[in-house]
Formats: structure tokens, sequence, C-alpha cells
């Protein structure tokens, strides 16, 4: 199963990857991007952020404070860029296409980049995420049959609506599937990298990707 961390890396990697930011911009965007349903607190961001300074995928720019005569008014701004080896580290996270990919914790953030992967990518890790819920459903389905008559009213509406919720989903990712291979390049950009680069709850939870605006 991924680890949460290896998904925020992914977040933070990609975000600085599109523009550098300062801690408290990237924090927004990196709780827009993993979702409604997380906050990410700087407890969370920071210890992230300094171990990527010190594996020199990023590094800290001092921005210098707004002056007022000879008096600065306000405090500068650590900015985060990322490093050449940034770029290699986040080129190899985001055609990782194994199981870790499609988890809940990890789809919705490799989904967000996926203009940065190939088409074989993209299908492999929508296909592995349907697969999984598909498994789900499955399970769901059993344990609803085998304890429909000793539920409640509303106990069986919240089974039945993470079903629905589940369901919906697998027919998003089969059109989705369906329109990478009827045109997997379309608006599709590979990133820059350097050129030596090698390369859950079950039933009730509703599982959405974070979603991103267009830059």
């Amino acid at each position: 199963m991924a680890k949460r961390g290896d998904a925020l890396e992914l977040a933070v990697l990609g975000l600085l990857h599109e523009s550098p930011m300062h801690g408290y911009e990237l924090r927004k965007q990196v709780t827009a991007l993993l979702g409604w349903g997380r906050v990410l607190s700087y407890g969370s961001l920071y210890p992230c952020l300094k171990q990527l300074v010190r594996e020199g995928l990023i590094v800290e720019d001092l921005q210098g404070p707004e002056t007022s005569g000879a008096r600065s008014s306000r405090r500068g701004k650590i900015v985060y860029k990322l490093t050449a080896e940034g770029k290699e580290r986040f080129a190899a996270l985001v055609s990782a296409a194994g199981p870790s990919a499609w988890e809940d914790d990890s789809f919705g953030v490799h989904f967000a980049f996926f203009s940065a992967t190939t088409a074989e990518t993209r299908i492999r890790i929508l296909e592995g995420r349907r697969s999984r819920l598909e498994e789900r459903l499955d399970r769901v389905r059993t344990s609803l049959a085998r304890s429909r008559s000793r539920l409640d009213r509303y106990t069986l509406e919240l089974q039945r609506h993470g079903l629905d919720s589940v369901e919906r989903e697998v027919r998003w990712l089969s059109d989705l599937i369906a329109s990478e291979r009827v045109s997997p390049d379309a608006d599709k950009r590979p990133i820059d990298v350097p050129a030596n680069t090698t390369s859950a709850d079950e039933s009730s939870a509703e599982t959405k990707p974070g979603m991103r605006k267009a830059e």
C-alpha cells in the first residue's frame, strides 16, 4: 500500500515543477490537490520540504522583504524551487504505474499530473484503479447480501450510498480508459527532464481524486 508521504512528495515536486512557490501558497495548492476531505497542516508539509532540501531535490530561495525608506516593512519569504535532481525524481515518481499509483491515498495526485505521463502509463494506472474498485464492489455486495436483514434503514442507506459512489467512479474510469485508447496524445505533453533521466475504507468511502484548475 502506498504511503501518504509518497503522495505528498509527488504533490510537492509536481507543483514546484510547474512553478516555484513560497510555503503558504504551496500548502494551499497541495491541500487542493489532495482533495477537499484532507487538510494539510504545516506540521506535515514543512518536514517534507526540509527532507527534500536535504536530498537536494529542491532549494530554498529567500526573497528580500519590501522596504520603506531604510527599514523593511515585512519579513522576506522563502520560495521553494525544483533542482535538476528534483526534476528527475518527479519524472520517476509520476511515471511509476505499479499498485501504489492507484491506491486511495495516491491515485488523485497521480491523476492530477497525467499530462506529464505517457498514454501507456495513464492507461495502466486507470485500469489498475478500476480493477481495485471492482474488487471492492464485489466484497461489499457480498457483505451487504449477507447482512441486509440485520441492518437498520440508515445503515443500509449508507451502504448503498457507498456502493453508488464506487460504481460511479468505475464508470468514470471506464470512460477515461476508452478515451485514452481512442486519442491517447490529445492535450498530453511530457515533462521536461534532463537528458540523463532514467527511467480504503470499504463501502462508505467516497473516493474522489483531487482536481486542479488549469493554469
